[in-house]
């Protein structure tokens, strides 16, 4: 008998979780990968897609509620064999047969998650025990994406996955930042408790074709703005930086985690550092040289320096970022004056 102040603790052994299929082990027929993406009819989660579809032997689940997201995203692959589609919101059960699941849902710019913050952090906590549940009844490997939003403001400068944050957590954005922070405390807890396999990826500024035009993020903004003659409005003092990556370098860096063997937390994000003012001025040369570059009020919360250390990612899954800034803002510009229909001055 342990005397008060020598607890004995037991952990329980973790079982197994199990097969989603004897057709996984079956000698002469291989069943096709099936994989859930939620959030997949958003920005990053619809070129997730794409490359996942790439790939014959993959069966692709999109669940997605169409909150930030839009079925227009994925309509070349709707009424493809190897391709679903449900209006599903992830803070309610989902109950569907799969080997991974990427766990992408979730408003990412700051104009959708102030919105309804309440929606937000539901969507981070509830959405992601549910999907979890799912990954434990059916024996998935789960991948969330975080957020660089977890550093918070950061005190060290670049951020590496070691580092705990400084985040407000009363502040505006705490919906997001402290819900992401949750969501990566339940990924390892259900990991260390009942065996799931899991990966993190703490994703940073991501920018391409595809993102919402009027979504409060600034490359998004500056585009739009350059496109329709408008000034681009740089929130003061314009010193505050950002690093960009390009999407198909993130999609390429998701899935690489996915298929290895690190649970992360891992950093995926573009080391080049970027103030406003430099971005502004690339914007307004490369896109429209004529508009005015206007400084407004900032928001309250802005994390002055944002940029990630990626020494993990390059050492664990081989992955660097290819696209330069300068070669990824004219893909986006292309895809941006198609949907606002302002063609290009001869």
């Amino acid at each position: 008998m342990a005397s008060n102040g020598d607890h004995q603790t037991t952990v329980k052994p973790v079982k197994p979780p199990p097969s989603p299929s004897p057709l996984r082990n079956s000698k002469f027929s291989k069943s096709n990968m099936r994989i859930l993406v939620t959030g997949g009819a958003g920005f990053i989660g619809s070129h997730l897609v794409d490359k996942l579809m790439e790939n014959e032997k993959n069966e692709v689940i999109v669940a997605d509620n169409y909150f930030t997201g839009s079925k227009d995203n994925l309509r070349k692959w709707i009424g493809q064999p190897r391709f679903e589609l449900i209006r599903h919101d992830v803070t309610e059960p989902l109950l569907v047969e799969v080997d991974q699941i990427y766990h992408l849902a979730c408003p990412a710019s700051p104009i959708f998650y102030k919105y309804n913050p309440v929606k937000t952090i539901k969507t981070n906590v509830i959405g992601t025990l549910n999907m979890l549940g799912l990954a434990k009844r059916v024996g998935a490997r789960i991948l969330l994406t975080s957020t660089s939003e977890v550093y918070g403001d950061p005190l060290v400068h670049p951020q590496p996955e070691s580092y705990w944050g400084n985040v407000n957590p009363i502040g505006v954005r705490s919906c997001y930042d402290e819900g992401k922070r949750v969501a990566e405390t339940l990924m390892f807890d259900y990991h260390r408790q009942h065996g799931i396999e899991i990966r993190i990826a703490r994703i940073f500024n991501t920018y391409g074709p595809r993102m919402n035009i009027d979504d409060g993020r600034v490359v998004s903004n500056f585009i739009a703005q350059a496109l329709r003659g408008e000034p681009l409005t740089v929130q003061k003092p314009g010193t505050q930086t950002r690093s960009f990556c390009y999407v198909s370098d993130m999609v390429d860096g998701l899935i690489r985690l996915m298929e290895g063997e690190n649970t992360g937390p891992i950093n995926i994000g573009n080391p080049g550092e970027f103030t406003m003012t430099e971005l502004a001025e690339t914007v307004k040369e490369l896109i429209n040289p004529g508009v005015e570059i206007n400084m407004v009020e900032n928001t309250p919360d802005d994390p002055r320096q944002r940029k990630p250390d990626i020494t993990k990612a390059k050492a664990l899954l081989g992955w660097e970022p290819k696209v330069k800034l300068r070669d990824g803002l004219p893909l986006m510009e292309e895809d941006f004056r198609l949907r606002l229909g302002v063609s290009k001055k001869k």
